[in-house]
């Protein structure tokens, strides 16, 4: 069975994740955050579409950047300025990725709340 051995491995990785990776730990917390605000407020069909598109879409771009980074140690151990470009690079795409995802939730719930 393939399928079972993948989805093993898969959920190996998700430990890890959640072992090691400090910023997707606090990203699954907020992500759980989230979906409790959606199912309490009446959202519509369409919100709670976007709202999950773009917890998934944040929960996978911290991953990336997680492995990136691990492959980038892995590679060159000691500082180097090119590796410090490519992990800020990263730790940007997540920062600029947190920041519409913010505005998304901002612009569903604010007239929930107010």
């Amino acid at each position: 069975m393939r399928i079972l051995k993948s989805i093993k491995y898969a959920l190996d990785g998700l430990k890890d994740a959640l072992m090691y990776e400090k910023n997707f730990r606090i990203f699954v917390v907020v992500a759980g955050l989230v979906i409790a605000a959606m199912v309490y407020f009446p959202t519509t069909t369409i919100e709670k579409l976007i709202l999950i598109v773009t917890i998934f879409m944040l929960l996978a771009l911290e991953l990336i950047n997680s492995v990136i980074e691990r492959i980038m140690d892995f590679i060159q151990m000691e500082h180097h300025q090119t590796i410090k470009e490519v992990k800020d690079i990263m730790a940007f795409i997540v920062l600029l990725a947190s920041v519409g995802a913010a505005i998304v939730g901002v612009i569903i719930f604010w007239p929930y709340l107010f």
